[in-house]
């Protein structure tokens, strides 16, 4: 299995084992993000600003990779760290973002699932610059694959949770007022074809610099977590009057910090050493333990298209990774 499939090459049964509890960590992480967020709710409404707990995530980050290299877990390079290297971080955290605010953004311009569905189209674009940004080419296996993964988010999206006490199926896993009519604008549409463009050109971007770079991955992720904490910081004062950056945060919302700061270091590990395309697998995988957890924590209803949207995510890693 080669890095692009996935895998490292030359691994031990070990370290080849690490690489796999660190995948399914962070399926795990990906998947908890959406019901640890609705039992943070009050009133059916988030009590902190959706900024403060985006900062918070990328100083969480920013602090662990620091103490990292503060405590020698990775070692610094010789002659000090090469601070010329950190400009070019400037844009993969510009992206991102981006792309945080063009998801408020779009909200104006489309009903929820409408959004999560057509969302997934930002595995196509991924795949595109995968390609042509890292001159890999996919084989028509591999394409049929993430054309089921694109399939399966959507079929997820469109139907596969539902709430007992709401005849909208789909609902994601908060408490809904009522059913919305589907809808979407011109500009709703090209907003989010630019975000899906968005998405998959920081990802891939973020995997190229990230592998160019012969620097210990804790500094890199200091040169990116640096910039994102600023700009974030940015975003936050001036967004204008609101709660204080702390205010509303309970347990669950610190849990929600933390786990989305330790998946960031993880799929920055994953970019470095893995790909962009295993990171889309691990987001579609997680799809199956978000619909586990919303089951069982906040009680919605698995519906078929959730058991469909599961095979379809089974049959893409079977084309993408199993043997050829």
């Amino acid at each position: 299995m080669s890095v692009e499939d996935g895998g490292v090459p030359g691994l031990g049964g070990r370290r080849q084992a690490r690489w796999t509890l660190m995948l399914l960590l962070s399926t795990a992480m990906y998947g908890a993000h959406a019901p640890l967020l609705a039992l943070c709710h009050v009133d059916g409404q988030v009590p902190f600003r959706p900024s403060s707990a985006v900062l918070l995530t990328e100083l969480t980050k920013l602090l662990l990779c620091a103490f990292s290299l503060l405590v020698s877990w990775q070692a610094w390079p010789r002659g000090g760290p090469p601070w010329r290297q950190a400009a070019p971080f400037a844009l993969p955290a510009l992206l991102y973002g981006a792309n945080n605010n063009l998801v408020i953004y779009l909200q104006r311009y489309m009903d929820p699932s409408t959004y999560q569905v057509l969302s997934n189209l930002k595995i196509g674009s991924t795949a595109l610059f995968y390609c042509l940004c890292l001159r890999h080419r996919l084989s028509a296996r591999q394409g049929l694959a993430l054309l089921l993964l694109m399939a399966a988010g959507a079929c997820y999206a469109a139907g596969g949770l539902q709430d007992p006490g709401n005849t909208l199926s789909g609902s994601p896993p908060t408490a809904v007022a009522g059913p919305m009519p589907l809808h979407i604008t011109p500009l709703g549409l090209l907003l989010l074809i630019l975000y899906c463009l968005i998405s998959g050109l920081s990802s891939v971007y973020t995997e190229l610099l990230m592998k160019r770079q012969r620097l210990p991955l804790a500094l890199q992720n200091l040169f990116l977590y640096t910039f994102g904490v600023l700009l974030n910081l940015g975003l936050h004062v001036g967004g204008g009057p609101g709660p204080g950056l702390l205010e509303g945060f309970s347990g669950w919302a610190a849990l929600v910090v933390l786990s989305q700061a330790l998946n960031g270091l993880l799929m920055s590990a994953v970019m470095k050493h893995g790909s962009s395309i295993t990171r889309l697998f691990v987001v579609s995988c997680s799809l199956v333990v978000n619909a586990v957890l919303s089951a069982a924590l906040l009680r919605l209803q698995l519906t078929a298209a959730f058991f469909l949207a599961a095979v379809l995510i089974g049959l893409a890693v079977h084309l993408y990774y199993g043997s050829r």
